[in-house]
């Protein structure tokens, strides 16, 4: 079957677009990666940017189809499932360490929100492989690779910074 009797076109960009290219996968993707959330509520009611139960349930199921997202029972309750990541999703990582860092640098952002994004930029490749590796340990149960470092996990690095921010702006407005 020729790409172009079901795509736009059989271009790379257009493809990955296609897959991901809408504001909400992204974000989902996003709180997926960067918040280690893994199920349905709260990937709807921990996100800023607040969006609807029938929008997320749809872009639950086109990931899952795309093969970016698996849903699976969750073993400690019988109506939820836990989403996770595939290795597809993961390699994105770079690219949403770079549209942040491009973010940071055009957009009029906020300090809390930019610092992760900043601190990947800064970490580079080395600390995007080093994420990514802790990624696929968490949601291919990949078991722990000896080159991932005894440290402290990215994620949490890039939580911790961010609580500092907030709690830093907040001493500056009292």
């Amino acid at each position: 079957m020729d790409a172009r009797s079901t795509h736009r076109s059989g271009c790379p960009i257009n493809l990955t677009v296609e897959i991901i290219g809408d504001k909400w996968s992204l974000l989902v993707l996003r709180d997926m990666m960067f918040g280690g959330r893994r199920h349905f509520r709260d990937l709807l009611t921990r996100s800023q940017e607040g969006i609807a139960s029938n929008i997320l349930a749809d872009r639950l199921k086109r990931l899952v189809e795309q093969g970016m997202l698996t849903k699976r029972d969750d073993p400690t309750h019988k109506q939820k499932a836990i989403y996770s990541l595939t290795e597809q999703s993961i390699e994105l990582l770079p690219i949403f360490a770079r549209i942040g860092a491009w973010g940071s640098k055009w957009l009029p952002v906020s300090e809390e929100l930019s610092i992760r994004a900043i601190l990947l930029d800064q970490g580079g490749p080395a600390m995007w492989e080093q994420f990514m590796r802790e990624l696929r340990r968490e949601h291919l149960g990949e078991d722990a690779s000896p080159d991932i470092p005894d440290g402290e996990p990215v994620r949490k690095q890039l939580q911790k910074a961010y609580q500092e921010m907030v709690a830093k702006n907040a001493v500056r407005v009292q």
